[in-house]
């Protein structure tokens, strides 16, 4: 067999045969080696699957479980979040239009409202609406992909998408467009999307 690197004195991965086909990690014989290799060969497809982060044949070549015909898992808040964020940084440039919901023009609820439904979540249609459904969170606790809520009192009249950095992406009004830009404010809110 050829090896990638002629320096690494590893053995190469073994193919145990079975009618799985997993792949374990080469052994040294030793007792503990060994209960890694267990605990791999057991543990390991069900946190990727838990964690969401490989497809269904990548699970099933670790011996994992095949998710049903059909049935797709839930995706993590996690990873709602972070496609509504990439949804919404993918309209920088288009231009704000009141009423506007996408796909070519926004306005503020409209680009968070969008974003989110893209990324499977659905949202109320205004900025006041959408703080009202969302799980409220501290500054401190604030993530990418959170809304950002722009208030005068206990009115919320704006609302951005938190990109990190102190930075929304948000439509921020007449004449302009879709734009990453610093939270001007002090009088701001956050909310995570259940």
């Amino acid at each position: 067999m050829v090896r990638d690197d002629p320096f690494d004195d590893k053995p190469p991965p073994q193919r145990r045969g079975g009618p799985d086909g997993q792949l374990i990690p080469p052994s040294s014989g030793s007792p503990a080696d060994e209960g890694l290799r267990m605990t791999m060969r057991v543990q390991m497809p069900h946190l990727l699957a838990r964690a969401g982060t490989v497809s269904a044949l990548t699970l099933i070549t670790l011996g994992g479980p095949a998710p049903a015909p059909g049935m797709a898992a839930e995706p993590s808040l996690a990873s709602v979040s972070a496609k509504a964020l990439q949804i919404a940084a993918s309209k920088e440039g288009s231009p704000y239009k009141w009423g506007a919901q996408g796909p070519d023009s926004f306005d503020c609820s409209g680009l968070t409202r969008y974003s989110y439904r893209r990324a499977g979540r659905t949202l109320p249609r205004t900025a006041a609406a959408q703080y009202r459904h969302t799980e409220h969170v501290s500054r401190s606790s604030r993530k990418g992909g959170d809304l950002v809520f722009f208030h005068s009192g206990s009115g919320v009249y704006h609302v951005g998408i938190y990109a990190g950095d102190d930075r929304i992406w948000h439509a921020p009004k007449a004449g302009t467009v879709v734009r990453l830009e610093r939270i001007w404010s002090r009088s701001v809110w956050y909310g995570r999307v259940p």
